[in-house]
Formats: C-alpha cells, structure tokens, sequence
C-alpha cells in the first residue's frame, strides 16, 4: 500500500510541472516596401571588387525605386561616362562610368546575431555577361566605407567582418542559378576562401523565390521557399557576430547591356528563436 501510495503521489507531482518550452521563431523585422523606410535602409556607397558600375544616392537614375509594394534595384547603362565619387576602403575613387546602380544595407539601423533571414525576390533577367545582384550578410565591424561607427576597424573576412551569401547570381554563367555560402576565413585581411562552403543551387531566378539562412543549433541551413536546399554542419558559431543585410545590383565587367537589369525586391524579413 505504501509503494502504491508512492507512485501515485509520483505521478501527480510530475503532472503539475509546467511542460518543456518550445521555440518558435518570431519575426523581430518584416519590411514589405509598401514605402522606403529609412530605419531599416541606407544607401551603402562604396567601390568594392573592381566593380564596374557607380552606386548613387537617393534611387538617382531610377537605380532604387519602391512602388506597388516591391522594392526595385536596378543596373542603368546611361549611355555615356560620367564622374563616380564611390570609394575604396583605400581610398581611391572609381573612374569615370557609364553604368550606374542601387546598393541598400541595414548597417548601423538593423543587425542581429543569428536567427533567420529570409528575402522574397526575383530578377527581371538572367544569364547575361557582368550582372552581379546579390542578398547577402555582412558582419557589423566590417571596415569598409562608410565608416560611421569607431568599432567598425575589422578587415573582411576576419571575426566581425564574416560574410554570408544567400542568393548571389553570377550572370556569367548561364541563367537558372544561384550561389549561397559562407565564405571561409583563412585568417589574415583578404583571407576569403569562396568555394568550400558554397552550393550551386537550380532555380527560375526571373520568378519570385524566398531566399533564406537560419542558425540552428550548430549548422548554418540555406533554404530556398522554406525548403533546405544547402546545410553547413557545425558553421554556426564561425559566424555568429551582428550582421546587417545587403541588397545589391553589382556590374563586374564592361559586357555591354542591352536593357536595365532589375532586382525586385517583395519582403524582407528577419525572425530569432524564442522559447514560449
């Protein structure tokens, strides 16, 4: 009877404690581009990978317009060269160009530490020689311009400076693709291994696709409209810094263009596990 007694009290204890949490992910950012909104965007004007074409402010040109509810960027052959004020981190300004483009990054207005980043787009064309657009990360400490933090002093892809590609077209080679990965640190300024930790991934780049990266638990997982499609095991933690997002149109050589390029842009959105 005692043993029984026990068991039952056993039992009735165990049902009053409360159940394990759970984690779910909860949206911290959801940018639908019904307007521009400035506390999540800035134009990033900056010379980076010999590029060719000259970001400039304020959607100058129609290279950033929000209209109908998407966010467009956009690559512009004007048709004649004409100054760039872009600069390196160097300090040397771009030549002179006819292309000109958008570039938008959340630097200093929305950075977060893992979570999930996920971006609804697509591209009015594909394939074609020199296009570049790209959704990607970028650590917060990152020294390039413009600089307008003291603590942002860390040369890329060193700790506080790591990157993350999760949707990158390299018009160059064939329509139908896209490249997501983490570049690797080899652990000096310029250090950047490209190729290890990334995936080719088959998509009709011209249609809307959710492009996303989440950390979960030790792996960095890729997905494209919700599906895992690339998984870096055990990478979690070799980039878990801030990070700001980037949405850019990039020119990367003078392969004459025959009409604008455009990147729509429908949703932005940023989400971090919580337990309930």
């Amino acid at each position: 009877m005692r043993n029984q007694l026990t068991y039952l009290s056993l039992v009735l204890m165990l049902s009053t404690l409360a159940p394990a949490q759970a984690a779910t992910w909860e949206t911290v950012l959801f940018d639908d581009f019904i307007q521009f909104d400035a506390t999540n965007w800035q134009d990033q004007i900056l010379w980076v990978n010999n590029e060719d074409q000259c970001y400039v402010r304020n959607g100058a040109f129609g290279t950033r317009e929000v209209s109908n509810g998407t966010l467009k960027l956009r690559v512009i052959d004007l048709g004649q060269v004409q100054p760039c004020d872009n600069v390196d981190k160097s300090g040397n300004v771009h030549p002179p160009t006819r292309y000109v483009a958008g570039r938008l990054s959340s630097k200093n207005l929305q950075e977060f530490s893992r979570g999930r980043w996920t971006a609804r787009l697509r591209i009015n064309r594909a394939g074609e020689a020199g296009m570049f657009p790209a959704w990607w990360l970028l650590g917060a400490r990152n020294n390039e311009p413009p600089v307008q933090e003291a603590d942002e002093n860390i040369c890329w892809p060193m700790p506080g400076s790591g990157e993350i590609d999760i949707f990158e077209h390299f018009g160059g080679g064939g329509p139908g693709h896209y490249a997501a990965r983490k570049i690797k640190s080899l652990g000096n300024c310029k250090g950047g291994d490209w190729a290890s930790e990334m995936s080719v991934i088959t998509a009709d780049l011209t249609e809307y696709h959710a492009y996303g990266v989440e950390w979960l638990a030790e792996d960095l997982i890729f997905r494209l409209d919700g599906e895992e499609v690339f998984r870096l095991e055990g990478a979690a933690d070799a980039i878990s810094e801030p990070l700001f997002a980037i949405l850019n149109y990039a020119k990367i050589d003078d392969s004459p263009m025959t009409a604008p390029w455009v990147m729509e842009v429908d949703w932005v959105r940023y989400e971090m596990l919580r337990n309930e």
